[in-house]
């Protein structure tokens, strides 16, 4: 195929008001891949003020701004210039990636050999005789797509997922194959496993692999001869503690976060940082810090929190009844909190998440620029965990600034929220019965919900039948389906590529409301225009304007 038809199949459509994805031609191809690559590449070279990721997939292109510092036009013109190149395939460099097959470190290669009608050996002989495409990393840090397997072995997902895939397991989900970098769950049919450290946030770049690398499989017999263990331990602060706050209960999850980890999506890494960005905004604005500085957010069970040394700290966004020394905690005030004080939380009066701004930031070990905590990859905040009973927290050095108080609440979940929607980006998955129930449907938010995701029920929307997306980028607010039809919205630690279509996005204004709902709770959804959405965004930054 010639790079004119790539051209053609062109589409740009918006994620949301903050994104932008660039489809190509609809299938798995190497040159169709080299141009989403290609145009990755170029945006980057562009450098767009506000841009704030850019990722290519196996055949598109997702862009990731802020639409209050970006001109989208610019990002628009720059995508269709770029995508008007044409865009070889050129060879990168190759990996050999030694494996042991078959056995306990390759538990469903019997399985693909049935599915196959030949021998396990000829499964592998097959997988390890071709040389794959890396076509984009995704789903978690290191994650790496792969292909074409050999159409003879291209075995499906698991129709259930297992609760636990081990770390280095060589699997194959159809015409795909892959290396798990962690533990995680997982679809895909593990014919094999190796020790090849895949990520490593100390190095540089921290994934092993990238889009448009070549990696070769090697039959090897014992996991001994696959070389290092997988995962490297988390480097260790090993500052003297200096503790401002001791965490005496760590409530039922209670993290560190700043604003996140943008720029390496398309490495796999999620952005991770607060559910609620105006809220964690908020709190660090009271006690005089950057907005970005690293805060404690509370989700519906508080945690108690000991004073060490006298602090200026503030509580902002959901009401979980706070109290210093068991004096009522206002919201979005500055405390002077003296040594030896406590900080508790009680019941849920409103909201879901609350943040904890202290006057410096907490101060932990920066993961890729950023200090907030993605718990699925082990990643940032403290030892990539939530915080624990004993753990002592110091705060950096407090630049020169005032605290003050904020005049205005900022709005909260009463039970539920309207939240408002913009279609796409993949909603030519959908027919008009899949519109109606989005907006006449009262979804409620099920216990099968986290910071990764909320997953709805209480109405289905219908996909178009016999129809399966290649796997692209997700969006914060995106409201993927599943074939079942239970929608799912994805939240601040989505995984960074999906396979479900997102018929929707929630704008950025509402994500605050959105992250303030808890299971229980019940969500509509409405369609909005961009300019509204705009108007939207813009009038929330007008109160934190107003606080600074």
């Amino acid at each position: 195929m010639n790079a004119n038809r790539v051209t053609w199949a062109r589409r740009l459509r918006e994620a949301g008001d903050s994104a932008l994805l660039l489809e190509l031609a609809p299938r798995i191809d190497a040159e169709v891949n080299a141009l989403a690559i290609a145009i990755a590449s170029a945006l980057r070279r562009a450098a767009l003020p506000g841009v704030r990721d850019i990722v290519p997939t196996y055949r598109s292109v997702a862009v990731f701004f802020d639409p209050l510092h970006t001109v989208l036009e610019s990002v628009t013109a720059s995508l269709e210039d770029a995508s008007d190149r044409p865009a070889s395939v050129e060879r990168s460099r190759l990996t050999e990636v030694p494996v042991v097959y078959g056995g306990e470190n390759g538990p469903d290669l019997p399985a693909v050999a049935r599915y196959a009608s030949m021998s396990e050996q000829e499964v592998v002989r097959r997988h390890a005789s071709t040389t794959y495409r890396v076509f984009m990393l995704g789903f978690v840090p290191g994650f790496t797509y792969m292909g074409p397997v050999d159409e003879s072995i291209a075995a499906p997902r698991h129709p259930t997922p297992r609760a636990r895939v081990l770390s280095g397991s060589v699997g194959i989900a159809g015409r795909q194959t892959a290396i798990y970098p962690q533990d995680i769950p997982g679809g895909w049919q593990i014919i094999g496993r190796t020790r090849v450290r895949l990520f490593d946030e100390a190095r540089t770049p921290p994934s092993l692999f990238e889009a448009g690398d070549e990696v070769r499989f090697v039959p090897v017999p014992t996991l001994a001869d696959t070389g290092p263990e997988l995962r490297a331990q988390p480097a260790r602060d090993t500052r003297p503690p200096e503790p401002a706050i001791t965490v005496v209960r760590p409530g039922l999850l209670t993290t560190i976060q700043d604003l996140g980890r943008w720029g390496h999506q398309d490495r796999g890494v999620p952005v991770a940082g607060p559910m609620d960005p105006v809220s964690h905004r908020v709190a660090n604005l009271v006690v005089g810090n950057d907005q970005d500085a690293a805060t404690i957010e509370v989700t519906l069970l508080g945690p108690e929190l000991r004073i060490e040394r006298e602090i200026t700290l503030a509580v902002a966004g959901a009401d979980l009844s706070a109290t210093l020394d068991r004096q009522d905690v206002k919201l979005n005030v500055p405390i002077r909190a003296r040594s030896g004080s406590v900080l508790r939380f009680g019941e849920r009066r409103l909201g879901a998440r609350a943040y904890v701004g202290v006057a410096g930031g907490i101060d932990v070990r920066p993961v890729l620029g950023s200090r907030a905590t993605h718990v699925p990859s082990r990643m940032g905040g403290l030892e990539g965990r939530p915080l624990a009973a004993g753990d002592r927290l110091r705060l950096r050095a407090l630049a020169q600034a005032s605290p003050v108080a904020v005049p205005e609440a900022m709005p909260q979940s009463t039970g539920g929220a309207r939240l408002r929607v913009l279609a796409g980006p993949q909603d030519d998955f959908f027919a008009a019965p899949a519109w109606h129930a989005l907006e006449r449907s009262r979804f409620t938010v099920t216990p099968m919900s986290n910071r990764m995701a909320y997953r709805l029920g209480g109405g289905t929307i219908e996909r178009t039948p016999d129809r399966e997306m290649i796997s692209d980028a997700t969006f914060m607010g995106g409201i993927q389906v599943p074939p079942s039809g239970d929608p799912i919205l994805l939240m601040a630690d989505r995984q960074t590529t999906g396979g479900y279509p997102q018929i929707a996005t929630v704008i950025t204004a509402d994500l605050p409301l959105a992250a303030q709902v808890a299971p229980g709770d019940w969500v509509e959804f409405t369609m909005c225009t961009r300019r509204e959405a705009l108007a939207a965004l813009i009038a929330q930054e007008g109160k934190l304007l107003a606080v600074r």
